[in-house]
This record gives C-alpha cells, sequence and structure tokens, in this order.
C-alpha cells in the first residue's frame, strides 16, 4: 500500500476549439504522473472549456505548467480544495 498522500486538484482549462486539444491535455496529464478522476468539456463561444479533477502526490503546479505551455492553451485556473476541518 502506498504511503504517500494523494491531493485531488481541479483544473479548468480554456483551449482553441480544435480535435486534437484534448488528446494533448490528456497525454500531459498522464506523463505528468496524475491520475484523472473527472472530466468535462463544452464549447462557448469559439473556445473550448474544459474541466479535469486530477490525483497524485506530486504537485500540481507540475501539470498547471505544463499545461501552459500547449500551443492551444490560453488559460489554466487551478481551483483550491477546500481544507477538511476535524471537529
Amino acid at each position: 500500500m502506498n504511503q504517500h498522500s494523494q491531493h485531488q486538484h481541479t483544473l479548468h482549462i480554456h483551449a482553441q476549439p480544435r480535435p486534437e486539444v484534448m488528446e494533448r491535455v490528456l497525454r500531459v496529464v498522464r506523463h505528468r504522473g496524475f491520475a484523472l478522476n473527472a472530466l468535462h468539456m463544452e464549447q462557448d463561444c469559439q473556445q473550448l472549456r474544459i474541466t479535469v479533477t486530477v490525483e497524485s502526490e506530486r504537485p500540481i503546479q507540475q501539470l498547471w505548467s505544463q499545461l501552459n505551455k500547449l500551443v492551444d492553451v490560453s488559460r489554466v485556473d487551478a481551483l483550491e480544495q477546500p481544507s477538511r476541518i476535524s471537529a
């Protein structure tokens, strides 16, 4: 059993609506060692909006940085996950 803690992160990706964009995004997620938990995609006003929820022990900055470098990606926003509060 893996003793490292897994962290879940949600990213909102804004990109050009091209057929190869989703393939590139998923390839980067896999190559950076993140497990894909959820995926949502929609096209709005000539822009593709992709929301991915990923899980890994790696820092989300590694994935965020690589996604921002993709040619068709215009912006990547990382959502902060609410911290759990113990009572």
